[in-house]
């Protein structure tokens, strides 16, 4: 049996603000007033782990920690399989430059990478999520979800973050990139994830 949360506030543990906003969108029916680690201007946590529930659980104890609120934490990543899952959990990784993060040099590499792999196409790919929801108390929950689908090329659509523009998914003749937020959030692997921790621990 999950544990429900009753508690109408909830930390989000992101700084990144286009997972906020899909978080948002997604609790919003539940009346929770949600709030990110910038409205308590907490730093992003060292994501020291191999494995999305272990950098999501990181991220999800140090907001508990920090504010005393229930924290749900999200690691998410694209998983390319010709690559060996890469970039996997280093998935924002490959995004980074001095000046912040670049996703339009990440989705490059990850076409890159492929051509140099000799992968014939179609790329099979699948996003990843992982959500952790913390107490104060030790207590936590964890949901995954995922969705399959193929790397495109080149980017397609302004819409999303990340990632997006290259992913098509099964059954899509759009990239989430193209896709209108409010479609993509009904088969997304944070909306598989999120179907999930509904069930669990609002219904």
């Amino acid at each position: 049996m999950t544990r429900k949360l009753a508690r109408a506030k909830l930390l989000i543990a992101t700084h990144n603000r286009g997972k906020l906003d899909e978080i948002r969108a997604l609790l919003d029916v539940f009346g929770m007033d949600v709030v990110s680690n910038a409205d308590f201007g907490l730093p992003e946590p060292a994501e020291t782990e191999t494995t999305f529930v272990g950098n999501a659980r990181i991220k999800a104890l140090a907001g508990v920690k920090a504010t005393g609120l229930p924290t749900l934490a999200d690691d998410s990543g694209l998983a390319v399989e010709a690559l060996g899952g890469a970039p996997g959990v280093y998935t924002a990784d490959w995004a980074e430059t001095p000046n912040g993060r670049d996703f339009a040099m990440a989705m490059a590499r990850v076409y890159e990478e492929l051509l140099a792999s000799g992968a014939p196409q179609p790329w099979r790919a699948k996003f990843c999520c992982t959500l952790v929801l913390a107490w104060d108390d030790g207590h936590e929950e964890v949901f995954e979800g995922e969705v399959h689908g193929q790397i495109v090329w080149p980017p397609r659509g302004p819409n999303g973050h990340g990632y997006d523009p290259i992913f098509q998914a099964d059954g899509m003749t759009e990239t989430f990139g193209e896709m209108d937020p409010i479609e993509k959030n009904f088969v997304s692997h944070r909306a598989n994830a999120f179907e999930k921790l509904v069930k669990g621990c609002f219904v």
